[in-house]
């Protein structure tokens, strides 16, 4: 759908006003939303100036986290080039929302951790070999090793280290998976001192039945950590996922508007991301509380409606 002109001013009431009105009783869902994620893979160039409009817009959303943006090799996501100029133009004067950037290499933390702006430093460890050589050109052993001078980077940065379990419902490559797998890498990285794990099902393979599986098991541990998911799922398996997440206790979810996105090192067909507004949707009739203000919701899916085209 494109829109002429500014008619992203004037949005159509799109998505349900259950979530916006919580009650003090409500629990709270801590919502990410990933437009790096959305545009990473995206066939065609987003011109700067757009990428700034739309982050800028999203900035007055009122989502827990953004991750916005990502310091990694331009030769591998060329449309992650331009992260350091889109963040000098952001506009973080009136917005409750904490910055995320995605990293691979130490050289990459480096750089988000000399930035002010930013929060959190996410880096992708994946659960299989063949995926971490793929999306950060290093092998599992030494990608672990990362995760511990990161973490040390980032207490010394007052930043927060998220790291992001992928493949963690399973690969396509036959590389071996078990939920075992999960819970030993999760212990691992708990000890190295991170104190937020998000789950990724890179590919979107996961079950509800495994999604139950892992996430129970890793919630259950009250290690002081925060277990998230980062969910990709056609539409028809939406529900069924988040909702496996939600009663396993997992409070913190990645989505994206318009249920856009995917990893382009996976080398497969991109799976989409969890579509936020679907999510808010799902969490409002659960009864659950998400810090988001439908109206400006509702410009920010119809911006996203003019980009991504």
């Amino acid at each position: 759908m494109k829109l002429a002109g500014n008619d992203w001013e004037n949005p159509k009431p799109i998505i349900s006003t259950l979530f916006a009105l919580p009650l003090p009783h409500m629990e709270k869902i801590s919502i990410v939303e990933c437009p790096r994620d959305a545009m990473q893979g995206w066939p065609h160039m987003i011109p700067t100036e757009r990428k700034i409009s739309y982050l800028n817009r999203l900035l007055k959303a009122g989502f827990d986290v953004i991750d916005f943006g990502s310091f990694v090799s331009p030769k591998a996501i060329p449309q992650m080039a331009d992260t350091a100029e889109v963040l000098r133009a952001l506009d973080l004067s009136s917005t409750r929302s904490r910055l995320l950037a995605i990293v691979a290499n130490k050289r990459g933390a480096e750089q988000a951790a000399s930035c002010k702006e930013i929060h959190y430093l996410g880096f992708p460890f994946s659960v299989s070999e063949t995926f971490q050589q793929r999306n950060t050109n290093t092998s599992l052993r030494d990608s672990f090793r990362l995760i511990s001078e990161m973490q040390e980077l980032c207490v010394k940065g007052g930043k927060e280290l998220v790291v992001y379990l992928s493949m963690g419902f399973g690969n396509p490559y036959g590389d071996p998976y078990s939920p075992y797998m999960v819970m030993e890498w999760a212990e691992k990285i708990a000890e190295a001192g991170v104190r937020t794990i998000s789950i990724a099902d890179t590919v979107g393979l996961a079950s509800p039945e495994l999604v139950s599986e892992v996430m129970t098991a890793l919630i259950s541990r009250r290690d002081g950590v925060v277990y998230g998911v980062h969910l990709h799922a056609a539409p028809a398996g939406r529900a069924a996922k988040l909702q496996a997440a939600l009663d396993a206790g997992c409070r913190r979810f990645d989505g994206a508007l318009r249920g856009i996105g995917g990893c382009p090192m996976a080398g497969n067909d991109l799976i989409g991301n969890m579509d936020t507004e679907f999510m808010l949707n799902h969490f409002g009739k659960a009864g659950f509380s998400c810090s988001v203000d439908p109206h400006e919701l509702a410009l920010c899916s119809n911006m996203a409606a003019q980009i991504f085209i």
